[in-house]
């Protein structure tokens, strides 16, 4: 686990380094420009041209720093100040009357195309307004002339809490992060002009993280070792047991998806309620799969109920939603299910248009409900660590919000829907998120060949059989999400992201959990 942090919380840990651990600012700022040098050294030599670009904060401190360093290494180094001397960081004036002594030539802007190695050090994490004036043109500049650029702790014009583009932001071919990745580079469009990141330690002490806890974090392939163990001394049972309700009439395929991706992932036993026309179709294609059916005329008989209620007790976790439908039956059927489960349950799909349609109608009654009070409905609706898994449409739906606002916030509406919350929302994007209270897993997994039909489905069922086996809900649905976005990295690669579909991610989970270590 690697954790992520926003520009208020990098600055406590900043903070806390200097005035409470009493690590000198230039002690960090020296450390920071040394790391900086050593990922430059691995692909630079002494006939590049170099050119540090440097605001008039410590961001810039830790450019000057690194020039001078590459500098006295016998490298090709200039300087090129933007920022207002009299108003510098104390850090930075010392850093700057360190280069002048030691004869490092300080450009002028004029002249940044003679130079094919940028060090980017405008602006840092704290940035909050929009790039105008010299610093916009410098920005331009560099852009377009034919450079490799590197980005100290942030590109340029980047915003750290949200990953927006203020105005206009410097498009780095690599990113020398210090402590922890940051928000801005792991969202998109931020995620776009970073390039290649690496996060390097530069002394910012433990303890600070023990005492005020990070809560945003992602996963590298180490965390694989977080799915349960299997015993040699075991049986099916051991393993679980998923009910998947899923495929109204015509719509077999989601529920085969989601069970094969369930059995895929290591659930025990797989069990598929579905219309009882889809029988043969599931029979064939997933023989290992039990089947429960449920037809339309019979849905409101006590036998019907009966039936259903057994299949509930039957399960360890249930999955509903993916190609239910929107009818009368789909309607009872998850009114059932989350009124009378007492395992996890994971709402996807048609399920959760189904409880927007249930709060569109509460709001109604109640004659207008905000996005917090359907939030709110929500929690009081459900059970705890029930899981719903919306795409930022079914999210828009559930809400009552546009999907263009929660993508333009998505940081903000993760935390809204999270806030004092004990459901778990997976909010499905190009960078999905995990949430659930104070907690929120950002997944770095995944590819565009992932945009396509049936993928959610396959989601669905690799969480629900990690709950299965023992995970908790929401361990499960970070680690599950992980593995899926691996899944489809792997089809990509063997099926190019134009041809990939998602029976292609089900094949290629076996390649991910066969390689853990």
């Amino acid at each position: 686990m690697k954790y992520a942090v926003d520009s208020k919380r990098m600055k406590k840990i900043d903070d806390y380094s200097v005035e409470v651990a009493k690590i000198p600012s230039m002690v960090l700022m020296e450390r920071a420009a040394k790391e900086v040098v050593a990922v430059m050294k691995k692909r630079i030599d002494k006939s590049d041209r170099i050119l540090a670009v440097c605001g008039s904060g410590n961001n810039g401190g830790d450019g000057i720093a690194a020039g001078r360093i590459l500098y006295l290494q016998g490298y090709q180094v200039a300087i090129l100040f933007i920022g207002e001397e009299d108003k510098a960081s104390i850090q930075l004036k010392a850093q700057l009357e360190i280069a002048r002594n030691l004869g490092i030539p300080i450009e002028n802007y004029n002249k940044l195309h003679e130079y094919n190695i940028i060090i980017d050090a405008i602006f840092g994490v704290g940035l909050s307004r929009p790039v105008i004036g010299l610093q916009e043109e410098v920005i331009r500049q560099i852009n377009q002339n034919a450079n490799i650029i590197y980005a100290v702790d942030i590109p340029s014009g980047i915003s750290t809490d949200n990953a927006s583009v203020m105005n206009i932001a410097v498009k780095a071919d690599y990113t020398i992060t210090f402590g922890y990745n940051k928000l801005g580079l792991l969202f998109y469009p931020g995620a776009l002009y970073a390039g290649e990141i690496t996060v390097v330690d530069i002394g910012f002490p433990k303890m600070v993280t023990m005492q005020d806890e990070i809560d945003s974090f992602y996963y590298e392939p180490f965390d694989l070792k977080r799915l349960p163990s299997r015993k040699n001394y075991s049986h099916k049972g051991s393993y679980g047991k998923v009910l998947v309700i899923a495929g109204s009439k015509g719509m077999s395929g989601a529920a085969y998806l989601s069970a094969k991706a369930a059995y895929r992932s290591g659930a025990g036993l797989v069990k598929v309620l579905t219309a009882s026309v889809n029988r043969v179709i599931l029979q064939t294609l997933l023989p290992e799969a039990l089947f429960a059916a449920y037809d339309d005329e019979e849905l409101d008989s006590v036998k019907r109920q009966q039936e259903l209620l057994v299949n509930l007790s039957w399960a360890s976790v249930i999955v509903i939603g993916p190609g239910l439908g929107q009818s009368q039956m789909a309607q009872e059927l998850l009114e059932t299910v989350i009124t009378k489960a007492i395992v996890p349950v994971i709402i996807d799909a048609d399920g959760i248009t189904l409880l927007s349609k249930k709060l569109d109608n509460q709001s109604q009654i109640e004659q207008h409900l905000n996005i917090q009070e359907r939030l709110d409905y929500l929690a009081k609706l459900l059970k705890e660590h029930t899981i719903l898994t919306p795409h930022l449409m079914e999210l828009a739906r559930l809400i009552g919000g546009s999907v263009s606002d929660i993508a333009n916030n998505l940081i903000d509406t993760a935390g809204q829907c999270s806030y004092n919350n004990k459901l778990i929302y997976a909010i499905k994007d190009a960078r999905t998120m995990v949430v659930q209270s104070q907690s929120r897993y950002i997944n770095i997994s995944g590819n565009n060949g992932m945009a396509t039909g049936g993928s959610g489905d396959v989601l669905t069922g690799i969480i629900a059989a990690f709950i299965a086996q023992g995970m908790t809900p929401y361990d499960a649905t970070c680690l599950a999400v992980y593995i899926h976005g691996l899944a489809g990295d792997y089809a990509a690669k063997q099926k190019g992201a134009y041809s990939m579909m998602a029976s292609d991610i089900i094949d290629s989970i076996e390649k991910v959990l066969n390689n853990i270590e």
